[in-house]
């Protein structure tokens, strides 16, 4: 009897780690029903929320992340790296893991370093279009590399795209629609502006929103709703009130109908955001984060506009006046805005978590007619 694949899964910090993390361990268990499969992570990120409410079971180690900011106790970096390895090596051991697999942030490098410690093949996924420094260090332990997008920054890296839902990858927007609309409250012939600030939601986005829902406070043929993350909610609902146009919301577990319903999305330039969007066909205004290292949002955001896709506006221009000049022409007119969407070049992305999964299951020598 073949012995039940086993993977161990490196994702956590955000979600743009998390949510590709989760759709490679699904891809997995599609092709691989028994599959064993486990999440490494740390106390710190949004892991310990999202992994075990996707049914998934999260170990912790105590790592710290990649980031010049920590000051003096990033000289800690390296013990804390030896002794999370050391820890992810007596998981992997304790699992009976074939493979390892890093999916970015920095949970991910003492997966693939705790691999190469016990002997076990691993694998790393670079999301964004500039590595960040977790993969830059895991790409010097592993020779097998892939990426969502192909910018020759990892030498030797299979482009895989991005692995996204399964409900996104499938999206038919056009038939989903009527339904999408009704069920987020759409009025026939309004315009919906989704303002998404990613899994914690961006203060910057969440202030120019409200701004733009006092400008459009008597315009019937517009809706705002504004995903501001948990933290900014009972502020962002006390400053609309009893808005007639403008509507927060912490989160969006159905990204399908949120994209489906959309006109235009108002964003930051996360990975996971910019390849959903490719694959979807939703035209957007991307606002990269400032602050990402090697100003990675920034590169991430040129795939969709310089394919005519989306606008960028860097996030200190953005305001509700400057965005009220850029979003309102797009508004008004549907032919501009239906060539955007299909300008987005969809990429692997749709299929990038099975093409994921098919390379980890040749790595733990376990193909789908063993399954």
């Amino acid at each position: 009897m073949r012995t039940p694949l086993s993977v161990v899964i490196g994702a956590g910090g955000t979600g743009g780690h998390i949510y590709p993390g989760l759709a490679l361990a699904d891809a997995l268990r599609r092709a691989v029903p028994e599959a064993v499969i486990s999440f490494v992570g740390t106390t710190r990120g949004l892991e310990g929320e999202l992994i075990p409410a996707a049914g998934h079971r999260l170990r912790t180690v105590d790592m710290i992340p990649f980031d010049p900011a920590l000051g003096a106790k990033r000289y800690l970096l390296p013990a804390a790296l030896l002794r999370s390895g050391a820890q992810v090596r007596a998981l992997l051991r304790e699992q009976r893991a074939q493979v390892a697999v890093g999916m970015g942030g920095y949970p991910s490098a003492p997966v693939i370093l705790g691999a190469r410690m016990a002997g076990l093949p691993s694998l790393i996924h670079e999301s964004n279009a500039v590595p960040g420094r977790a993969n830059r260090f895991a790409a010097r332990l592993t020779p097998h590399i892939a990426v969502a997008f192909d910018t020759g920054h990892l030498p030797g890296a299979v482009t895989t795209g991005m692995p996204i839902a399964a409900s996104l990858a499938a999206l038919d927007r056009p038939a989903l629609r009527p339904l999408a609309r009704r069920e987020l409250g759409v009025p026939e012939g309004a315009r919906l502006v989704l303002f998404n600030g990613g899994s914690l939601g961006a203060a910057r986005l969440t202030e120019a929103a409200l701004g733009l829902a006092e400008r459009w406070r008597r315009r019937g043929d517009v809706r705002l709703l504004i995903k501001t993350g948990p933290a900014a909610l009972d502020a962002t609902r006390r400053a609309l009130g009893d808005h007639p146009v403008a509507r927060a919301v912490p989160y969006l577990d159905r990204m399908d109908l949120a994209y489906a319903a959309a006109d235009l999305v108002v964003c930051r330039a996360g990975s996971a955001t910019v390849a959903e969007l490719a694959t979807t066909g939703v035209p957007a205004v991307l606002v990269p984060y400032p602050y990402a290292p090697g100003d990675h949002q920034t590169h991430n955001a040129r795939v969709l506009t310089d394919a005519g896709a989306g606008l960028l506006l860097p996030d200190a221009e953005t305001t509700a006046d400057r965005l009220a000049a850029l979003v309102e022409p797009l508004l008004a007119d549907p032919a501009r805005l239906a060539a955007m969407g299909g300008a987005a070049d969809p990429g692997p992305h749709a299929h990038a978590a099975d093409l994921l999964a098919e390379r980890v299951l040749h790595l733990a020598s376990y193909t789908k007619e063993y399954a």
